[in-house]
């Protein structure tokens, strides 16, 4: 599937193997989602053209031109809870995005997930990012990218730290200009609709909860 990005980084790998540990704290486990956070967002960005713009600036010997991000047309939106520290990295690279929040939680019976809690900015012609650790059975990321559709944004593209293979496919089906960048895509699902190996519930183990 051209539009999912396993992304191979090395620093990468090797945040993901610290957050399956188990014995990681919680204030390590928010800051390894952060930090792979960055390098999805940076790997995102490696292959895109027209994203830089000329602005003049005061350097000590005058006044030039130089390329820079147009960080207004970046809109971050974190899936609560365990987005959130994603959000967190993400905002330390590109400080002038916008962030929006979505609220969105899994009836453990049936899998199906419903969006709780919205709060989004203008997205009409942004180029927005959702960000959640997991991508198990889609359904959180289905809500999620229905919600941004009906804001009319430019791009939407999802940074996942580790997916399952149905949750790829599930959403891919329905959403063929979604573009995803992931860390991991796992064996698969148990019969909860939790990712194995994964690393557990990734909002729980965030928050210490």
């Amino acid at each position: 599937m051209e539009n999912i990005h396993v992304v191979k980084n090395p620093i990468l790998i090797n945040i993901v193997t610290k957050l399956r540990d188990i014995n990681t704290k919680s204030y390590l486990f928010r800051k390894y989602l952060s930090e792979a956070g960055k390098i999805l967002l940076l790997e995102s960005l490696r292959s895109e053209e027209n994203i830089l713009k000329k602005t003049k600036i005061e350097t000590w010997i005058g006044s030039f031109e130089f390329p820079v991000l147009n960080e207004d047309d970046f809109v971050f939106i974190p899936v609560l809870r365990a987005g959130l520290p994603m959000l967190d990295g993400v905002l330390e690279l590109i400080e002038n995005g916008k962030s929006g929040f979505l609220g969105i939680k899994r009836d453990e019976r049936t899998l199906e997930s419903k969006v709780y809690y919205s709060r989004l900015p203008d997205l009409n012609g942004k180029t927005v990012y959702i960000l959640d650790p997991m991508l198990a059975t889609g359904g959180s990321l289905i809500n999620a990218v229905t919600k941004v559709k009906e804001k009319n944004p430019k791009r939407i593209i999802s940074l996942n730290i580790i997916g399952s293979p149905e949750g790829l496919k599930s959403v891919t089906s329905r959403f063929k200009d979604l573009e995803i960048y992931i860390g991991s895509v796992d064996k698969g699902l148990n019969n909860k609709g939790f990712i194995i190996p994964g690393i557990g519930d990734a909002g729980d183990r965030a928050f210490n909860t």
